[in-house]
């Protein structure tokens, strides 16, 4: 049960901090952006993939920090990451069983 409890702070912690980049980084109220971001996609995939698979707390924490960082960033911000990230970590971890 605390292992949840630590999954969750480091998720909103994440998300806090994501925000606060994004206000840093943008100005702009929305963004309507069709590039991905390099860097976020990066992010986004080790996060949810040491989210899921790693099998251990320490590393799914940080995989959990680091998934809120790219989901609490502002509207139109981080959503194609997200998705990316999200895909790829269910398919390894679905994969992972078969190999």
């Amino acid at each position: 049960m605390l292992d949840y409890m630590i999954y969750i702070l480091a998720f909103v912690v994440g998300s806090i901090l994501g925000l606060l980049y994004s206000y840093k980084q943008h100005g702009e109220a929305f963004v309507a952006v069709t590039e991905i971001n390099v860097v976020a996609l990066v992010i986004a995939i080790v996060g949810w993939f040491l989210a899921f698979n790693s099998g251990n707390l320490i590393l799914s924490t940080i995989g959990f920090l680091l998934a809120g960082f790219i989901m609490g960033e502002r509207p139109g911000y981080g959503r194609k990451e997200t998705a990316v990230g999200l895909i790829i970590s269910i398919i390894v971890y679905l994969a992972l069983p078969i190999i």
